[in-house]
């Protein structure tokens, strides 16, 4: 059930077409507006594996770090997966996780360092992984960047670490339970078992170099295959990929989340 303070029905962007609307949040296609305002600030690219016929745009309410109830979340996610986008989100505002923002990669031009640095969640942006020449998960929709302050993207050069944000180097420590020390809401490892039940297994922040704490991911070969197919049946593998992982945690080994990311997994491991 989701709390009274978060069963709140929202409406969906102007720039949306007609969305289906849970007590969660919302999804909406993408409309013809917003996905030419997606190409004019550079986030949706002719070299993007989907287009905005394969993307949804899911509203929904979140906690702050004011401690209040914002009805203003907005990501794009691939359709297969919006569904339970919404319910990750829900679960999150259950346990008052708090998200700083989360605004749509319009307003930053595509830039990845100017969402990070204004501490904003979010998902699709049609780009290369930082620092590659691979397509980012973040260019199918399938991949959720949480909270980048609190949740930095780390890099090695030698013995030194460089944090981006800059501000992130504060939550270098990643320890929350800090004697005589205050708790730092927003760090991403109370979120992962909410990520991973909604179909997002892969943790940025189990990585060595890069490490990338506020990353949520799938697989890139169950990405690839969902770009194949048509809505319906990709949003059926996506939901079978959910319901393995579950069936898996809920059976009565009580298997870890590792074990169980391995046997929901076409080969047992995630390819990234």
């Amino acid at each position: 059930m989701v709390s009274a303070a978060v069963a709140v029905l929202l409406v969906a962007s102007n720039m949306a077409a007609p969305a289906m609307q849970t007590k969660a949040g919302t999804i909406g296609a993408i409309s013809p507006a917003l996905c030419k305002d997606m190409r004019i600030h550079k986030v949706l690219t002719s070299k993007a594996p989907v287009g905005c016929n394969r993307l949804s745009l899911v509203t929904f309410p979140y906690f702050g770090f004011d401690g209040r109830v914002h009805g203003d979340g907005e990501i794009v996610v691939m359709d297969a997966a919006a569904k339970h986008v919404v319910g990750i989100f829900s679960r999150l505002a259950e346990m008052r996780f708090p998200i700083a923002k989360a605004k749509l990669m319009n307003q930053y031009d595509g830039n990845d360092d100017a969402s990070m640095a204004d501490d904003n969640t979010s998902a699709f942006n049609a780009r290369k992984i930082v620092g590659g020449s691979s397509i980012s998960l973040h260019a199918y929709g399938l991949a959720i960047d949480i909270n980048p302050v609190q949740n930095p993207f780390v890099t090695r050069s030698g013995t030194s670490l460089k944090f981006d944000p800059p501000a992130g180097i504060a939550y270098a420590n990643r320890v929350n339970d800090r004697p005589w020390k205050k708790a730092r809401p927003g760090m991403a490892e109370s979120a992962i078992d909410v990520f991973a039940d909604g179909g997002f297994l892969i943790w940025g922040g189990y990585w060595s170099d890069p490490i990338d704490y506020q990353h949520f991911q799938v697989g890139r070969r169950l990405a690839e295959e969902l770009a194949r197919l048509p809505p319906a049946p990709a949003a059926s593998a996506f939901d079978a990929v959910v319901q393995r992982y579950r069936a898996c945690r809920a059976g009565s080994a009580h298997a870890s989340r590792t074990e169980c990311v391995a046997s929901s997994t076409p080969g047992g491991r995630p390819d990234f």
